[in-house]
């Protein structure tokens, strides 16, 4: 049962965002261009330190719109990635991330990337860089608990 109310969550989630973000096809192929970061734009560092609040909000952001793929732990196992065979990265393997920067993973969270859909302006400026960190945390030894920090 709680298989099928994932999946239906996220049906909804991915038809909303579609709904949302319908463009003409020209309008997407120019924004795909604009897409383009320059080297000296992917050096940004996270300017969000974690705090209990901003873990808390990570995770549950997370697990409203990122777990049905990339899996509860992060290990891309996630329900509906399995049931529509996507593959997607296993955040628990610290090499998965190691090449990205920050601003890298920021702008694929909040503009999507492939068959991800994206985060955009549903999320605040901030929770985009907290999710970016929740991200990272999956490939520590452990993750944060509710109400705790990442170390």
């Amino acid at each position: 049962m709680l298989k099928l109310g994932l999946i239906v969550a996220a049906l909804v989630f991915c038809a909303n965002t579609a709904w949302v973000r319908q463009e003409p096809i020209a309008s997407q192929a120019a924004s795909s261009a604009a897409h383009v970061v320059s080297s000296t734009q992917t050096q940004q560092k996270n300017p969000v330190k974690p705090t209990p609040e901003s873990t808390a909000r990570a995770r549950m952001i997370y697990g409203y719109d990122c777990a049905a793929c990339h899996g509860v732990k992060g290990d891309g196992k996630g329900d509906l990635a399995k049931d529509i065979a996507l593959t997607v990265p296993d955040f628990t393997d610290p090499a998965t991330l190691k090449n990205k920067t920050d601003e890298e993973l920021f702008n694929s969270i909040k503009d999507g990337k492939g068959k991800m859909p994206a985060e955009g302006d549903r999320a605040k400026t901030e929770e985009l860089w907290g999710l970016v960190l929740y991200c990272r945390s999956f490939a520590q030894k452990t993750v944060p608990a509710q109400g705790t920090t990442a170390k």
